[in-house]
């Protein structure tokens, strides 16, 4: 796949963009090698138990909000409206689920690895069925978060997307190999303030560039984008409140029971300190969708007399924020720096929160079982150094796949759906039917990750798509004396579909063009 980039950037987007850089990796440095130097398995994934409330809201609600999150919310209510901000109430219902249901339990079993909870509640094939559904999970997801802001940065930048993303990979590992737990909740909180800083800037300069904010209110309403409360009983409205209601427990399938959150949670001393913690969380979240969709309300204002889908000066609307990013930019130096330092430290905060769990976990599910005696503390925290190290840098190596398979975003969405219900699934079945027993669990675990294939699909009614491939087919044959090969007419296809849904003798000819050009220079 090739990208076109160019360097776009200026002197001050780079020093606000290698700066978030280099304070995360000094504050790795500095709690790996001053102070305790995360001597102990406990100091290293744990923190000593004895972590602040503000400090792991912030890590939970940032390690779960990734650069692809923050895209997708501001395109969503640019095309769709403010209707996404009801996403909060799935998050509501998150904290409330978590309160009262599921962190109870595990604060009560205090058990650093939440899978150790499955083999004592069903068998070890349970735990193992668990431990293997996260494991695949997370090393797909790894190189997916870095790649992700790593496009819009080799956009801005001229850099390859695979090169910026394996150096973006190599930061994160290095800082959180060496610094352990604390380093990956003091970089989120850092972090977290780089990403305030920049969605309240390019709010301001976006109120600003669009004529105020009662001009942004008043186009919303005549676009229509501020239908916000519907309370249709229709779960297939996109917009429906109830709909929202519902995503309450994938949530918490994503935040709450899942290794990472419950890691962070438990590291707090009290349990009155874990519900505070959560609340905190839910509050932090709300305040970062809030303003996603605040700057999707004036990415609507800028561009709503000239779409630059429609006008062609973006290809997809995932590309709608860079490209507001990048127009901005021109005019405020700094801004798009501050805006891909936002972006990576999303990325950088939700893969080093994975690595530090995850290490944990292989530590005890993997290397535990093979070795004839428990290590000593100083020796497991090494080996949970050398594991990060080991599964990080295989990670990192993924990106370069990542480019050729395409579809980021649809990817990530398809893992996360795949393997996060299954898991929820399994720990509610514990905490909600104690006489379940362990075929129940193992066999509903791996009922999840059955995934139904489409009914078969056809092209064959699209008249004016079949006729000019066919007629262009015929042109290269005569041309060329050989049929079209499979991936050009795959490529014609996509042109000629857009002909086909435009329905406009313009478009529809301007398409059929660029397919001819396509075979042109194939000969």
């Amino acid at each position: 796949m090739t990208l076109k980039t160019s360097s776009t950037l200026g002197i001050y987007d780079y020093i606000i963009f290698i700066s978030t850089l280099v304070f995360s990796t000094l504050i790795g440095i500095y709690y790996g090698c001053f102070g305790t130097k995360q001597a102990t398995t406990k100091e290293y994934l744990m923190g000593g138990k004895n972590m602040k409330i503000i400090p792991i809201a912030v890590s939970v609600a940032i390690s779960h909000i990734s650069g692809s999150l923050l895209i997708a919310t501001v395109s969503e209510v640019y095309r769709y409206g403010a209707s996404m901000w009801l996403f909060i109430v799935s998050y509501v219902i998150m904290g409330l689920l978590a309160i009262f249901i599921y962190l109870p339990v595990f604060f009560k079993v205090q058990m650093t690895n939440i899978y150790e909870y499955l083999e004592k509640r069903f068998d070890k094939r349970t735990r193992i069925m668990a431990f293997a559904i996260y494991l695949l999970s997370e090393i797909i997801m790894f190189p997916i978060m870095a790649y992700a802001p790593s496009l819009t940065f080799a956009i801005a930048s001229g850099m390859n997307p695979s090169w910026s993303a394996f150096v973006l990979c190599l930061i994160c590992v290095f800082y959180t190999s060496i610094g352990g737990f604390k380093t990956v909740v003091w970089t989120d909180f850092l972090q977290f303030g780089v990403i305030m800083i920049s969605l309240v800037t390019l709010y301001v300069i976006g109120l600003n560039v669009s004529g105020g904010f009662s001009t942004v209110w008043n186009r919303a309403l005549e676009g229509e984008r501020l239908q916000v409360f519907n309370f249709n009983v229709d779960f297939t409205a996109r917009d429906s409140f109830w709909g929202y209601v519902a995503c309450g427990p994938t949530v918490v399938a994503v935040v709450i029971v899942h290794q990472t959150g419950v890691q962070k949670f438990l590291s707090l001393p009290k349990y009155r300190d874990c519900v505070w913690s959560v609340i905190h969380t839910v509050f932090s979240i709300a305040l970062i969708h809030t303003f996603c969709v605040f700057i999707g309300l004036v990415v609507y204002s800028q561009y709503k007399d000239c779409d630059p889908l429609t006008s062609h000066m973006v290809s997809k609307h995932d590309q709608l924020f860079p490209y507001f990013v990048a127009d901005i930019g021109r005019r405020f130096p700094g801004v798009s720096g501050l805006s891909l330092a936002a972006l990576c430290s999303a990325a950088l905060s939700s893969m080093s929160s994975n690595l530090n769990a995850l290490s944990g976990v292989i530590y005890k599910d993997v290397v535990c079982r093979f070795l004839k005696e428990q290590p000593s503390e100083k020796k497991g925290s090494d080996i949970l150094k050398i594991i990060v190290l080991v599964v990080g840098f295989l990670c990192t190596c993924l990106v370069f796949l990542v480019e050729r398979i395409g579809g980021v975003f649809n990817i990530s969405l398809s893992v996360v759906e795949l393997t996060q219900g299954p898991l929820l699934g399994v720990f509610s079945l514990r905490i909600l039917f104690p006489k379940a027993n362990h075929k129940g669990a193992f066999y509903g675990v791996l009922g999840g990750l059955i995934k139904y294939s489409t009914k078969p699909l056809s092209t064959s009614g699209c008249t004016l798509l079949n006729e000019t491939l066919s007629a262009l087919n015929t042109t290269f044959f005569f041309t060329t004396g050989s049929p079209v090969d499979k991936d050009l007419l795959s490529t014609m296809t996509s042109c000629l579909c857009k002909a086909s849904q435009d329905n406009e003798d313009e478009v529809s000819d301007r398409n059929t063009e660029a397919a001819l050009e396509l075979l042109s220079q194939k000969q």
